[in-house]
């Protein structure tokens, strides 16, 4: 099975698709992406199920499994198959308890989230399914009046949920540290990449917000930055619905002019990150052309980073300086401020620390130890 990237002819709009062996699109798995691509998902969202979908397909093929006649007990199987290395999935090479497991516990925990969202569809289009991946619980009761979100719809009847997952570590987001965000800066020998590089340190903006931004998108007099949900030529998104502002400092503006009047000049194109150096010139940067950029920076500067780790540390620092968590949701855009205090509602040792040492907390004690 081959995942392949489709391109409307119509709309020109970027999706997925998986192959089978017949370079054939798989009739279920391209229903389902077709849904996805429909309610305007993210194509990278789009991409990421196609590949976990593919490999449960090809998993179901070399088990010789109807994927709407499985059991629970194949899921099971299929988890264990994820883990083993991709040479020993056919069942003929023994795994010694020594080898690492091929997929990560989280790896694996979204692969059944995706293939639980895939068969939640195919239910609701009506395939008979039974209780593939689904337990049912009663609904919990609540005393008195109070009633749960969306309590309307259960009416006490039995809620479903994911029975099978792996217990993942939790992984901190990865930061720069200050020195290492200085060189990544200083390492760009050109003002649009160090202004690309700013933008994403001081704002928090996702890589495919910076890429979306247009010239009316900088206030310069406001001192502020607007992220716009649009469709851009580039395929930057944003995965925010609602627009969002973002105050900037004073120095990022003057980058931004620099930037402008050095290199920009005056060539004619609403976006504010384009191809200056490379054919054809005044087209919007594209992701692939971002992470050429990191690859040369990397190799400066001996750092292995990522373009999204500058927003970890936008967070990170906002928290540490006690900016309310609030605020950096909005600021981050996310939907839920859940989603902020879960990614980075977390304290290292270093904070902790640095709170009870600003607290008094080792100074100035009643008992002697």
């Amino acid at each position: 099975m081959l995942v392949q990237r489709v391109v409307s002819p119509m709309t020109r709009q970027e999706s997925w698709t998986v192959l089978g062996d017949d370079d054939v699109p798989v009739a279920p798995i391209e229903r389902y992406l077709s849904y996805l691509t429909d309610i305007e998902r993210s194509p990278n969202t789009v991409k990421a199920y196609a590949h976990d979908l593919k490999d449960y397909f090809g998993f179901l093929a070399q088990h010789d499994l109807d994927w709407r006649e499985v059991r629970l007990e194949d899921l099971g199987e299929f988890v264990a198959w994820l883990r083993r290395p991709p040479r020993a999935r056919g069942g003929n090479v023994t795994v010694l308890p020594s080898v690492e497991a091929h997929c990560a516990e989280s790896t694996v925990n979204r692969k059944l989230s995706a293939l639980s969202a895939f068969y939640q569809h195919a239910a609701r289009r009506g395939d008979d399914l039974g209780e593939l991946l689904i337990t049912w619980q009663p609904a919990r009761r609540h005393r008195g009046s109070w009633k749960p979100f969306l309590h309307h719809v259960s009416k006490g009847g039995p809620v479903a949920r994911r029975t099978i997952s792996l217990k993942a570590p939790k992984k901190l987001p990865r930061v720069l540290t200050a020195a290492e965000a200085q060189a990544v800066l200083d390492a760009c020998t050109r003002l649009r990449d160090r202004f690309l590089f700013a933008v994403l340190h001081e704002s928090g903006v996702r890589i495919g917000e910076a890429l979306g931004l247009r010239h009316e998108d900088i206030g310069a007099a406001e001192r502020e930055l607007s992220v716009v949900p649009r469709l851009n030529d580039n395929g930057a998104r944003t995965k925010s619905r609602q627009p969002r502002q973002i105050p900037v400092s004073a120095e990022l503006v003057r980058l931004y002019a620099d930037y402008l009047h050095g290199e920009y000049g005056d060539l004619d194109s609403d976006y504010v990150f384009v191809n200056l150096f490379a054919h054809p010139q005044g087209r919007p940067l594209s992701y692939a052309a971002v992470y050429d950029l990191v690859r040369r920076v990397r190799r400066t500067t001996g750092i292995d980073f990522d373009p999204h780790w500058f927003r970890h540390g936008a967070a990170t620092r906002m928290l540490r300086d006690g900016v309310p968590i609030e605020v950096v949701s909005k600021i981050l855009g996310h939907a839920d401020i859940t989603t902020t205090l879960d990614v980075y509602g977390h304290l290292t040792v270093e904070d902790a620390r640095r709170t009870l040492e600003e607290a008094g907390w080792f100074t100035g004690r009643e008992v002697v130890l």
